[in-house]
Protein backbone atom coordinates (compact mmCIF):
# COMPACT_ATOMS: atom_id res chain seq x y z
CA UNK A 1 0.00 0.00 0.00
CA UNK A 2 3.22 2.36 0.51
CA UNK A 3 4.30 2.80 -2.91
CA UNK A 4 0.55 3.81 -4.43
CA UNK A 5 0.08 6.15 -1.56
CA UNK A 6 3.86 7.64 -2.26
CA UNK A 7 2.86 7.43 -6.20
CA UNK A 8 -0.19 9.39 -5.43
CA UNK A 9 1.32 12.11 -3.39
CA UNK A 10 4.04 12.55 -5.65
CA UNK A 11 0.92 13.33 -8.14
CA UNK A 12 -0.50 15.96 -5.57
CA UNK A 13 2.53 17.82 -5.06
CA UNK A 14 3.73 17.66 -8.62
CA UNK A 15 2.45 21.07 -9.71
CA UNK A 16 3.51 22.72 -6.51
CA UNK A 17 7.33 21.18 -7.20
CA UNK A 18 7.62 23.00 -10.57
CA UNK A 19 6.66 26.23 -9.12
CA UNK A 20 9.38 25.89 -6.81
CA UNK A 21 11.34 25.04 -9.01
CA UNK A 22 10.94 27.54 -11.41
CA UNK A 23 10.44 30.52 -9.29
CA UNK A 24 13.83 31.29 -7.97
CA UNK A 25 14.49 31.55 -12.02
CA UNK A 26 11.41 33.76 -12.33
CA UNK A 27 13.02 35.96 -8.77
CA UNK A 28 16.22 35.83 -10.02
CA UNK A 29 15.29 37.49 -13.65
CA UNK A 30 13.38 40.09 -12.10
CA UNK A 31 15.99 41.11 -9.38
CA UNK A 32 18.88 41.45 -12.80
CA UNK A 33 20.68 44.58 -11.58
CA UNK A 34 19.67 47.74 -13.49
CA UNK A 35 21.82 49.57 -16.26
CA UNK A 36 23.73 52.67 -14.45
CA UNK A 37 23.65 55.92 -16.97
CA UNK A 38 25.70 58.69 -15.53
CA UNK A 39 24.12 62.06 -16.18
CA UNK A 40 25.95 65.41 -15.20
CA UNK A 41 24.39 69.10 -15.86
CA UNK A 42 23.98 72.31 -14.70
CA UNK A 43 20.93 72.28 -12.89
CA UNK A 44 21.95 74.94 -10.24
CA UNK A 45 23.23 77.62 -13.08
CA UNK A 46 20.81 77.22 -15.95
CA UNK A 47 17.33 75.84 -13.81
CA UNK A 48 14.65 77.57 -16.54
CA UNK A 49 16.24 74.94 -19.28
CA UNK A 50 17.41 72.44 -17.35
CA UNK A 51 14.51 71.97 -14.93
CA UNK A 52 11.99 71.02 -17.65
CA UNK A 53 15.46 68.89 -19.25
CA UNK A 54 15.27 66.57 -16.10
CA UNK A 55 11.74 66.02 -16.41
CA UNK A 56 12.10 65.43 -19.94
CA UNK A 57 14.62 61.98 -19.16
CA UNK A 58 12.88 61.91 -16.02
CA UNK A 59 9.33 60.66 -18.30
CA UNK A 60 11.27 58.85 -20.51
CA UNK A 61 12.92 57.28 -18.38
CA UNK A 62 9.35 56.36 -16.65
CA UNK A 63 7.89 55.12 -20.25
CA UNK A 64 10.98 52.71 -20.91
CA UNK A 65 10.65 50.95 -17.53
CA UNK A 66 7.36 50.41 -17.42
CA UNK A 67 6.84 48.46 -20.74
CA UNK A 68 10.06 46.20 -19.52
CA UNK A 69 13.29 48.44 -19.34
CA UNK A 70 15.94 47.04 -22.26
CA UNK A 71 17.68 43.78 -22.78
CA UNK A 72 15.16 42.81 -19.61
CA UNK A 73 17.00 45.17 -17.15
CA UNK A 74 15.82 48.46 -15.85
CA UNK A 75 17.63 51.48 -16.55
CA UNK A 76 18.81 53.83 -13.55
CA UNK A 77 19.83 57.00 -13.74
CA UNK A 78 22.42 59.03 -11.40
CA UNK A 79 22.67 62.62 -12.13
CA UNK A 80 25.01 65.35 -10.61
CA UNK A 81 25.22 68.64 -11.21
CA UNK A 82 28.44 70.15 -12.34
CA UNK A 83 27.77 74.22 -11.18
CA UNK A 84 28.50 75.05 -14.96
CA UNK A 85 32.02 74.33 -14.62
CA UNK A 86 34.21 72.33 -16.63
CA UNK A 87 36.66 70.84 -14.12
CA UNK A 88 33.40 69.78 -12.04
CA UNK A 89 31.63 68.37 -14.90
CA UNK A 90 35.05 65.84 -15.15
CA UNK A 91 35.16 65.48 -11.54
CA UNK A 92 31.73 64.44 -11.61
CA UNK A 93 32.42 61.88 -14.61
CA UNK A 94 34.77 60.60 -12.80
CA UNK A 95 32.96 60.02 -9.66
CA UNK A 96 30.13 58.32 -11.62
CA UNK A 97 32.44 55.82 -13.15
CA UNK A 98 34.16 54.97 -10.61
CA UNK A 99 32.22 55.14 -7.46
CA UNK A 100 28.49 54.46 -8.93
CA UNK A 101 29.45 52.36 -11.64
CA UNK A 102 27.86 53.22 -14.37
CA UNK A 103 27.88 51.72 -18.09
CA UNK A 104 27.75 55.10 -19.95
CA UNK A 105 27.59 58.85 -19.53
CA UNK A 106 25.12 61.53 -21.26
CA UNK A 107 24.01 65.50 -20.52
CA UNK A 108 26.04 68.54 -20.83
CA UNK A 109 24.37 72.09 -21.33
CA UNK A 110 27.11 74.74 -21.67
CA UNK A 111 29.82 74.46 -24.36
CA UNK A 112 32.75 74.20 -22.58
CA UNK A 113 31.14 71.67 -20.02
CA UNK A 114 30.55 69.59 -23.05
CA UNK A 115 33.80 69.98 -24.33
CA UNK A 116 35.46 68.55 -21.28
CA UNK A 117 32.85 65.60 -21.08
CA UNK A 118 33.67 65.25 -24.90
CA UNK A 119 37.63 64.94 -23.70
CA UNK A 120 36.71 62.66 -20.77
CA UNK A 121 34.96 60.49 -23.05
CA UNK A 122 38.00 60.20 -25.66
CA UNK A 123 40.42 59.78 -22.72
CA UNK A 124 38.28 57.00 -20.96
CA UNK A 125 36.53 55.30 -23.90
CA UNK A 126 33.47 55.62 -22.75
CA UNK A 127 30.16 56.45 -23.94
CA UNK A 128 29.05 59.98 -23.98
CA UNK A 129 25.74 61.86 -25.33
CA UNK A 130 26.03 65.17 -25.75
CA UNK A 131 22.42 66.21 -24.86
CA UNK A 132 22.08 70.20 -25.03
CA UNK A 133 25.97 71.42 -26.02
CA UNK A 134 25.59 73.19 -29.08
CA UNK A 135 29.16 74.14 -29.79
CA UNK A 136 30.34 72.58 -33.57
CA UNK A 137 33.52 71.15 -31.70
CA UNK A 138 31.74 68.59 -30.13
CA UNK A 139 31.41 66.42 -33.50
CA UNK A 140 33.61 68.70 -35.47
CA UNK A 141 37.20 69.93 -34.52
CA UNK A 142 37.15 67.85 -31.34
CA UNK A 143 34.93 64.48 -32.59
CA UNK A 144 35.47 61.54 -31.21
CA UNK A 145 34.36 58.06 -31.71
CA UNK A 146 32.77 57.97 -28.12
CA UNK A 147 30.72 60.97 -28.68
CA UNK A 148 27.77 62.00 -29.80
CA UNK A 149 25.17 64.41 -30.09
CA UNK A 150 21.79 65.04 -29.83
CA UNK A 151 20.53 68.81 -30.38
CA UNK A 152 20.87 70.71 -33.19
CA UNK A 153 24.33 72.51 -33.38
CA UNK A 154 25.32 76.03 -33.32
CA UNK A 155 26.34 75.88 -37.15
CA UNK A 156 22.57 73.93 -37.61
CA UNK A 157 20.49 76.96 -35.88
CA UNK A 158 22.64 79.61 -37.58
CA UNK A 159 22.00 78.07 -41.05
CA UNK A 160 18.12 77.66 -40.19
CA UNK A 161 18.55 81.09 -39.86
CA UNK A 162 20.59 82.70 -42.28
CA UNK A 163 18.12 82.80 -45.40
CA UNK A 164 15.80 84.65 -43.52
CA UNK A 165 18.34 87.39 -42.68
CA UNK A 166 19.40 87.05 -46.02
CA UNK A 167 15.71 87.33 -47.55
CA UNK A 168 15.69 90.60 -45.25
CA UNK A 169 18.37 92.57 -47.36
CA UNK A 170 19.79 94.88 -44.63
CA UNK A 171 23.40 95.92 -45.16
CA UNK A 172 24.11 97.31 -41.45
CA UNK A 173 24.39 94.61 -38.95
CA UNK A 174 24.95 95.10 -34.95
CA UNK A 175 25.79 91.63 -32.84
CA UNK A 176 25.50 90.90 -29.81
CA UNK A 177 26.47 87.63 -27.69
CA UNK A 178 27.82 85.89 -24.66
CA UNK A 179 31.21 85.60 -25.05
CA UNK A 180 32.18 82.12 -24.52
CA UNK A 181 32.47 79.45 -26.99
CA UNK A 182 28.76 78.86 -27.98
CA UNK A 183 28.10 83.09 -28.83
CA UNK A 184 31.23 83.19 -30.50
CA UNK A 185 31.06 80.22 -32.81
CA UNK A 186 27.54 81.43 -33.75
CA UNK A 187 28.73 84.85 -34.26
CA UNK A 188 31.59 83.66 -36.72
CA UNK A 189 29.42 81.24 -38.39
CA UNK A 190 27.06 84.23 -39.25
CA UNK A 191 29.43 86.53 -40.55
CA UNK A 192 30.29 83.88 -43.04
CA UNK A 193 27.19 82.85 -44.25
CA UNK A 194 26.36 86.47 -44.69
CA UNK A 195 29.57 87.44 -46.50
CA UNK A 196 29.34 84.47 -48.52
CA UNK A 197 26.33 85.39 -50.37
CA UNK A 198 25.28 89.22 -49.63
CA UNK A 199 29.10 91.17 -50.37
CA UNK A 200 28.25 94.58 -49.32
CA UNK A 201 26.95 93.38 -45.61
CA UNK A 202 28.88 95.81 -42.97
CA UNK A 203 29.19 94.75 -39.41
CA UNK A 204 28.66 97.70 -37.39
CA UNK A 205 29.06 96.61 -33.77
CA UNK A 206 29.41 93.88 -32.15
CA UNK A 207 29.09 93.64 -28.28
CA UNK A 208 30.19 90.61 -26.48
CA UNK A 209 29.24 90.38 -22.83
CA UNK A 210 30.25 87.88 -19.97
CA UNK A 211 27.68 84.67 -19.62
CA UNK A 212 24.88 85.90 -16.85
CA UNK A 213 26.48 89.20 -16.78
CA UNK A 214 24.94 91.78 -19.10
CA UNK A 215 25.19 95.29 -18.47
CA UNK A 216 21.99 95.91 -20.49
CA UNK A 217 21.89 99.26 -20.76
CA UNK A 218 25.43 99.86 -22.25
CA UNK A 219 24.50 97.32 -24.44
CA UNK A 220 22.05 98.95 -25.62
CA UNK A 221 23.11 102.52 -25.51
CA UNK A 222 26.11 100.80 -27.76
CA UNK A 223 23.73 98.75 -30.64
CA UNK A 224 22.02 102.09 -30.51
CA UNK A 225 24.50 104.47 -31.27
CA UNK A 226 25.89 102.03 -34.27
CA UNK A 227 22.63 102.88 -36.07
CA UNK A 228 22.23 98.97 -37.37
CA UNK A 229 19.55 98.24 -39.81
CA UNK A 230 19.45 95.14 -38.32
CA UNK A 231 20.58 93.18 -34.95
CA UNK A 232 21.84 89.61 -34.94
CA UNK A 233 21.13 88.17 -31.12
CA UNK A 234 22.96 85.16 -29.71
CA UNK A 235 21.83 85.89 -25.92
CA UNK A 236 19.75 83.14 -24.29
CA UNK A 237 18.13 82.90 -20.84
CA UNK A 238 18.20 85.98 -18.05
CA UNK A 239 20.53 87.50 -20.46
CA UNK A 240 17.81 87.46 -23.36
CA UNK A 241 15.22 88.82 -20.52
CA UNK A 242 17.15 91.86 -19.48
CA UNK A 243 18.55 92.89 -23.13
CA UNK A 244 14.94 92.42 -24.56
CA UNK A 245 13.02 94.89 -21.51
CA UNK A 246 16.18 97.37 -22.12
CA UNK A 247 15.94 97.48 -25.65
CA UNK A 248 11.96 97.81 -25.73
CA UNK A 249 11.99 100.78 -22.82
CA UNK A 250 14.71 102.24 -24.93
CA UNK A 251 13.31 101.69 -28.39
CA UNK A 252 16.10 99.84 -29.79
CA UNK A 253 13.90 97.04 -31.70
CA UNK A 254 11.43 100.06 -33.55
CA UNK A 255 11.53 99.87 -37.52
CA UNK A 256 14.34 97.89 -37.01
CA UNK A 257 14.58 93.63 -38.06
CA UNK A 258 16.18 91.45 -35.46
CA UNK A 259 17.02 87.98 -36.23
CA UNK A 260 18.43 85.76 -32.78
CA UNK A 261 18.83 82.05 -32.10
CA UNK A 262 16.83 80.51 -29.38
CA UNK A 263 14.57 83.27 -28.39
CA UNK A 264 11.52 81.37 -29.72
CA UNK A 265 12.01 78.71 -27.02
CA UNK A 266 9.05 78.85 -24.69
CA UNK A 267 12.03 78.62 -21.58
CA UNK A 268 12.80 82.30 -22.84
CA UNK A 269 9.20 83.52 -24.02
CA UNK A 270 7.15 82.78 -20.88
CA UNK A 271 9.86 84.83 -18.84
CA UNK A 272 9.26 87.82 -20.87
CA UNK A 273 5.38 87.35 -21.17
CA UNK A 274 4.00 90.69 -22.63
CA UNK A 275 7.52 92.24 -23.03
CA UNK A 276 8.09 89.59 -26.12
CA UNK A 277 9.62 91.69 -29.16
CA UNK A 278 7.46 91.17 -32.35
CA UNK A 279 8.51 90.22 -35.14
CA UNK A 280 11.56 88.84 -33.88
CA UNK A 281 12.93 85.93 -36.20
CA UNK A 282 13.79 83.04 -34.13
CA UNK A 283 14.22 79.70 -33.37
CA UNK A 284 12.29 77.78 -30.76
CA UNK A 285 9.28 75.17 -29.97
CA UNK A 286 5.89 76.44 -30.66
CA UNK A 287 4.48 73.21 -28.98
CA UNK A 288 1.29 74.39 -28.69
CA UNK A 289 0.45 74.93 -32.71
CA UNK A 290 2.80 71.68 -33.74
CA UNK A 291 -0.25 69.36 -34.75
CA UNK A 292 1.74 66.03 -35.60
CA UNK A 293 0.97 62.62 -33.37
CA UNK A 294 4.45 62.50 -31.56
CA UNK A 295 3.74 65.89 -30.54
CA UNK A 296 0.57 65.58 -29.51
CA UNK A 297 1.44 62.61 -27.75
CA UNK A 298 4.48 64.07 -26.24
CA UNK A 299 2.95 66.98 -24.70
CA UNK A 300 -0.08 64.88 -23.29
CA UNK A 301 2.04 62.79 -21.65
CA UNK A 302 4.39 65.51 -20.25
CA UNK A 303 1.31 67.59 -18.93
CA UNK A 304 -0.04 64.73 -17.58
CA UNK A 305 2.78 63.72 -15.31
CA UNK A 306 3.69 67.47 -14.52
CA UNK A 307 0.74 69.36 -14.89
CA UNK A 308 2.41 71.69 -16.87
CA UNK A 309 3.52 72.51 -20.31
CA UNK A 310 6.79 71.43 -22.05
CA UNK A 311 9.41 73.23 -23.34
CA UNK A 312 12.54 72.92 -25.63
CA UNK A 313 15.13 71.71 -22.90
CA UNK A 314 11.79 68.53 -22.12
CA UNK A 315 12.04 67.70 -25.65
CA UNK A 316 15.99 67.30 -25.34
CA UNK A 317 15.87 65.55 -22.42
CA UNK A 318 13.43 63.48 -23.32
CA UNK A 319 15.13 62.16 -26.57
CA UNK A 320 18.62 62.23 -24.61
CA UNK A 321 16.75 58.92 -22.93
CA UNK A 322 14.78 57.29 -25.50
CA UNK A 323 18.14 57.39 -27.63
CA UNK A 324 20.41 55.78 -25.13
CA UNK A 325 17.44 53.07 -25.00
CA UNK A 326 17.47 52.66 -28.51
CA UNK A 327 20.74 52.31 -28.71
CA UNK A 328 21.42 49.53 -26.07
CA UNK A 329 18.72 47.88 -27.73
CA UNK A 330 20.66 47.70 -31.26
CA UNK A 331 23.56 47.12 -29.42
CA UNK A 332 22.44 43.79 -28.00
CA UNK A 333 23.87 43.77 -24.52
CA UNK A 334 25.75 46.44 -22.19
CA UNK A 335 29.31 47.29 -23.60
CA UNK A 336 30.34 50.40 -25.02
CA UNK A 337 32.21 49.60 -28.03
CA UNK A 338 29.15 47.95 -29.55
CA UNK A 339 26.99 50.90 -28.39
CA UNK A 340 28.95 53.25 -29.79
CA UNK A 341 28.73 51.57 -33.05
CA UNK A 342 25.19 50.97 -32.92
CA UNK A 343 24.79 54.83 -32.60
CA UNK A 344 26.26 55.02 -36.15
CA UNK A 345 22.81 55.41 -38.49
CA UNK A 346 20.81 54.72 -35.26
CA UNK A 347 17.06 55.94 -35.69
CA UNK A 348 15.09 57.22 -32.78
CA UNK A 349 11.53 58.78 -32.81
CA UNK A 350 11.18 61.98 -30.55
CA UNK A 351 8.18 64.31 -30.08
CA UNK A 352 9.81 66.47 -33.19
CA UNK A 353 9.91 63.30 -35.46
CA UNK A 354 12.42 60.38 -36.54
CA UNK A 355 16.00 61.60 -35.99
CA UNK A 356 18.68 60.01 -37.29
CA UNK A 357 22.88 59.49 -35.90
CA UNK A 358 24.67 60.56 -38.41
CA UNK A 359 27.81 58.08 -38.73
CA UNK A 360 30.20 61.03 -40.37
CA UNK A 361 30.02 63.17 -37.49
CA UNK A 362 27.97 61.87 -34.95
CA UNK A 363 25.59 64.36 -35.08
CA UNK A 364 21.92 63.74 -35.18
CA UNK A 365 19.44 65.21 -37.66
CA UNK A 366 17.11 66.77 -34.97
CA UNK A 367 15.89 69.71 -36.80
CA UNK A 368 14.84 73.21 -35.60
CA UNK A 369 11.64 75.46 -36.03
CA UNK A 370 11.79 78.72 -37.12
CA UNK A 371 8.93 81.61 -37.02
CA UNK A 372 8.34 84.94 -35.71
CA UNK A 373 7.82 86.14 -32.40
CA UNK A 374 4.07 88.39 -31.41
CA UNK A 375 2.35 88.62 -28.56
CA UNK A 376 -1.26 86.82 -27.78
CA UNK A 377 -3.31 86.90 -24.74
CA UNK A 378 -0.57 88.87 -22.77
CA UNK A 379 1.85 85.53 -23.69
CA UNK A 380 5.29 85.54 -26.22
CA UNK A 381 4.78 83.09 -28.83
CA UNK A 382 5.76 82.10 -32.30
CA UNK A 383 4.07 82.14 -35.33
CA UNK A 384 4.03 81.66 -39.16
CA UNK A 385 7.14 78.73 -38.09
CA UNK A 386 8.26 76.05 -40.38
CA UNK A 387 9.92 73.22 -39.32
CA UNK A 388 13.55 71.99 -41.09
CA UNK A 389 14.55 68.54 -41.05
CA UNK A 390 17.93 68.44 -40.06
CA UNK A 391 19.77 66.49 -42.26
CA UNK A 392 19.12 69.47 -44.23
CA UNK A 393 21.25 71.95 -42.00
CA UNK A 394 24.67 70.14 -42.95
CA UNK A 395 27.31 71.42 -44.98
CA UNK A 396 29.17 68.92 -47.62
CA UNK A 397 30.38 65.52 -46.30
CA UNK A 398 33.50 66.30 -47.68
CA UNK A 399 34.02 69.87 -45.37
CA UNK A 400 32.89 67.75 -42.57
CA UNK A 401 35.95 65.00 -43.07
CA UNK A 402 38.20 67.97 -42.97
CA UNK A 403 37.07 69.43 -39.89
CA UNK A 404 36.75 66.09 -38.10
CA UNK A 405 39.66 64.46 -36.74
CA UNK A 406 40.26 60.88 -37.91
CA UNK A 407 39.42 58.11 -35.25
Amino acid sequence: MLRPCLTLLRRALAPALLTLALTPIAFAKDKEPPIRIGEINSYKAIPAFLGPYKKGWQLALEQVNAGGGVLGRKLEVISRDDNGNPGDSVRAAQELLAREKVELLFGGFLSNTGLALTDFAKQQQVFFLAAEPLTDKITWQDGNRYTYRLRPSTWMHVAALAPKALALRKKRWAIVYPNYEYGQSAVATFKAMMTAFQSDVEFVAEQAVPLGKVDAGAVVQALADAKPDAIFNVLFAADLTRFVREGNTRGLFENRAVVSVLSGEPEYLEPLGADTPTGWIVTGYPWYAIDTPANNAFVEAYKKRYNETPKVGSVVGYASLMSIAEGLKAAGEVDTEKLVDAFAGLKVDTPYGQIQYRKIDHQSTMGVYVGVTTVEDGKGIMKDFAYIDGARLQPPDEQVRKMRPAH
